[in-house]
């Protein structure tokens, strides 16, 4: 590829930039420090965007301000489609098209991240041999051997990999051909499936069925991926007596995590309801001699598929996690694998302009100077494609969401994402994009494929419908870009498992290398463990605000037996009890005698949380397991409060 020298030749040199006058460096806070793998020292890192506005006072001093900072990004046609030529990406085999033109970063800047890149290169092979890549859980990291499992480290892990997909595909299709049959269904086969997971365990399916499945598939998913118990009850409500012919299937690594275990119970209570037996139709994926593995083994469920604990939950689509749901519903799983193995391939380079994730981590850095000061929207311009972003979300934000790097500084670290889709975007919030808070920016998720060949057709002379569709992405690129918004575009051919696949591994690579970039761990999720574990310290407190209130409810008599020594009985005499036993009788309240939110904060213990203790009652009032004698939500030091039932068990409980 031809050098950009002849394009950015006015664009100020990284090592230059130190030396231009104070202002500049005041105004536009273009000194970062950014902590790296290399050295426990932060190196100082220019990174001055080509895109970014000077302040006008500036213009007016005698300092010698590039004229490229001072302009924006190139506007001049010829030069753009000199730059579009030079850096774009394509793979041949998979029809994937990269193009980082209309992000503004520098020779300079390429120059001054390439030992950066080498080393993120340099990491990324040791984390394929089997190095421990997540270091704060001391865990190997694989999701690169699911698609080819040669690369594992040992031949234990390869047969793993390859016995746990043959079975995922013969499951499958003993499902789809009837062979597998659900025990009461007047269909005589399977119909419907329930997928009931969270997090990882549901976008990434979510995503490649909206993607991938037919308009007919054989048999249609739905997904319980939170614990809200009126979506629950949707889903199952859905399903009517479909109920009898579906095929629930299970995943959780550990199991206990609460909103599935919640989903999985709210399940099993309707199938109960409805009379059948949950077990011949319930499938597992989780990890071996986890909580759920052992009840599967116990009660003796339909199937169950592993997961391994060096796979995380946000890179599983490739495991069973992912192949299984998509098997069922008729999607070619084979080709998923060999469209992400084909763009592993193409990331293993390590000449950056022909490495696509590195291309996207370098324009990530770029546009967000290496500290996520900018958000990225996906736009993608298929219906299809819609579920990405959220897929995206994950992947990256809780990949590259971290408060401290490697070497343990805090450095808070992340990049947000979040997207809708084309043109649906064109009518909600481009107009913010385009002339708003610029704190963002773009990619763009482009399908050249229209409709299957032979089905387009003319809505007005020369013009169809993915003609419209087509101008309305390049139309918004090139309106972004007028007002100085940077943009990637992703292009693929059409939306097939291939296609799909390559999508899932150049973004799972575009991270593992940002990470590298940064130098934190993108492997592990402590936030997520600590909103778990305050989630379980709050129903602890509600489990004593119940208590607190059940007590209040309750009246306690206590009786003395006296017995002389000729007058006791027998069952005194040869028993160990007392010779003056007492007897403790509770009794309901009536009436009750409500409690301000302070009396059950102190009855609690725990005055300093009666903040929580108040949304607890105003939460248990709204689903009438608590009821309110006095006052209003409204206002909180009006409430008094008492349980609408006395719970004389619960005490014991």
């Amino acid at each position: 590829m031809a050098s950009l020298s002849s394009l950015c030749s006015s664009s100020p040199s990284i090592k230059s930039q130190t030396s231009i006058a104070k202002p500049l460096v005041i105004l536009r806070k273009d000194s970062v420090t950014f902590p790296t793998r290399f050295s426990k020292t932060p190196s100082l890192v220019q990174t001055q965007s080509v895109a970014r506005e000077i302040s006008a006072d500036l213009s007016n001093t005698n300092d010698v301000v590039p004229k490229k900072a001072k302009n924006g990004l190139e506007k001049d046609p010829r030069e753009l489609w000199k730059r579009y030529v030079d850096w774009l990406y394509q793979h041949k085999e998979l029809g994937l098209y990269l193009d980082v033109s209309r992000v503004g970063f520098t020779d300079e800047f390429v120059e001054e991240m390439e030992p950066r890149f080498q080393a993120a290169f340099k990491a990324m092979e040791e984390l394929e041999k089997g190095a421990i890549a997540n270091p704060d859980e001391g865990r190997m990291v694989g999701h690169y051997w699911l698609r080819k499992p040669e690369l594992a480290p040992n031949s234990f892990l390869k047969s793993q990999i390859e016995t746990t997909l043959d079975a995922v595909r013969k499951f499958a299709d003993e499902v789809v051909s009837g062979k597998i049959k659900p025990p009461s269904s007047p269909e005589g086969r399977f119909t419907s499936i329930l997928s009931v997971g969270i997090g990882g365990s549901a976008l990434g399916p979510q995503f490649v069925a909206e993607a991938l499945a037919p308009d007919n598939p054989p048999l249609k998913i739905r997904f319980i991926d939170n614990t809200d118990p009126a979506g629950i009850d949707h889903q199952i409500a859905q399903l009517g007596p479909e109920l009898a012919s579906t095929l629930v299937v299970v995943i959780s690594k550990s199991g206990g995590t609460p909103e599935t275990r919640n989903g999985l119970l709210e399940v099993q209570k309707a199938f109960r309801e409805a009379g059948l037996e949950f077990a011949k139709q319930g499938v597992a994926i989780t990890q071996e001699n986890s909580l759920l593995d052992n009840t599967v083994r116990i009660e003796g469920w339909l199937a169950r598929f592993p997961m391994f604990d060096w796979v995380g939950g946000r890179t599983s689509e490739m495991s069973a996690v992912g192949l299984l749901p998509a098997a069922l519903q008729g999607i070619d799983v084979r080709e998923m694998l060999a469209g992400a193995s084909l763009m592993d391939e193409a990331n293993r380079t390590t000449v950056l302009r022909n490495n696509p994730a590195a291309l996207l981590a370098l324009c990530w850095y770029w546009a967000s100077d290496g500290v996520g000061s900018k958000d990225m929207v996906v736009l993608p311009y298929k219906d299809s494609l819609l579920l990405f972003s959220r897929y995206l979300q994950q992947l990256v934000m809780e990949s590259l969401g971290k408060e401290f790097d490697l070497d343990g500084n805090r450095v808070s670290q992340g990049l947000t994402v979040y997207g809708n889709k084309g043109s649906t975007d064109q009518h909600a919030y481009i107009q913010q994009l385009r002339e708003g808070v610029h704190n963002f920016f773009a990619t763009f998720i482009e399908v050249l494929r229209d409709r299957p060949p032979g089905h387009d057709w003319e809505l007005e002379p020369g013009v169809t419908c993915g003609d419209y569709l087509f101008g309305m992405l390049q139309g918004t690129r090139s309106a972004l870009y007028a007002n100085d918004r940077e943009s990637v575009t992703v292009t693929v051919q059409e939306v097939t498992p291939r296609s799909v696949g390559a999508l899932v591994a150049l973004y799972e690579r575009a991270v593992g290398i940002y990470a590298s970039l940064v130098n934190i761990n993108a492997y592990h999720q402590p936030g997520v463990e600590a909103g778990k574990k305050a989630a379980g310290e709050v129903l602890a407190l509600q489990k004593r605000v119940l208590a607190v209130l059940n007590e209040a409810r309750m009246v306690f008599l206590t009786v003395s037996f006296s017995y002389g020594e000729e007058t006791q009985p027998e069952v005194v005499k040869t028993s160990t009890l007392e010779l003056n036993p007492t007897l403790e009788l509770m009794f309901c309240k009536e009436p009750v005698e409500p409690l301000t939110i302070d009396e059950v904060a102190e009855r609690c213990h725990t005055p300093e949380d009666i903040e929580m203790i108040y949304k607890i009652i105003a939460h248990m009032a709204a689903n009438d397991r608590a009821l309110i004698a006095e006052g209003s939500c409204g206002s909180p030091r009006s409430i008094k409060v008492y349980l609408g039932e006395c719970n004389v068990d619960g005490l014991y409980a």
